[in-house]
């Protein structure tokens, strides 16, 4: 899947030389545990940019007919004008492999204004009451 000059493909080993960079480079995000994420941190998308990485997410599919995305990042010094762009290409590669997957149901959890924005506009319902987000390692 592609749009203007973006690409999206899987994610890969190789991809841990970055991430781990973007959440450092966001000081309001925790790394998430590797181990915690899909398939040991594999299980997911990347944007890219002429094969610069801009934007990562993962995806968490279930024994039922919901997946969950979760964990989106992104590079926090690219400053190219498709930013909003690759998040859109996520979003849309995202659903689309869910699809593919037979899925019916996807969930995202997040505080991030823009990045909400960005899932209503393609028909995400945004329930307008706060949740919280619970956790335990055991």
């Amino acid at each position: 899947m592609e749009l203007n000059n973006l690409k999206i493909r899987r994610l890969e080993e190789k991809d841990w030389e970055i991430l781990p960079k973007w959440w450092d480079g966001w000081k309001d995000w925790t790394m998430p545990n590797r181990d915690s994420l899909p398939n040991n941190g594999l299980g997911g998308l990347i944007v890219e940019n002429d094969n610069q990485p801009i934007v990562a997410g993962f995806i968490y599919f279930t024994n039922s007919k919901g997946a969950w995305i979760e964990w989106i990042i992104s590079d926090p010094e690219y400053r190219g004008k498709d930013r909003q762009e690759a998040i859109e290409l996520f979003i849309k590669g995202a659903e689309h492999v869910c699809a593919m997957e037979g899925y019916k149901y996807l969930l995202f959890i997040g505080r991030h204004k823009n990045l909400i924005d960005t899932f209503e506009k393609f028909g995400w319902h945004v329930d307008k009451k706060p949740s919280h987000e619970l956790i335990k390692k055991i």
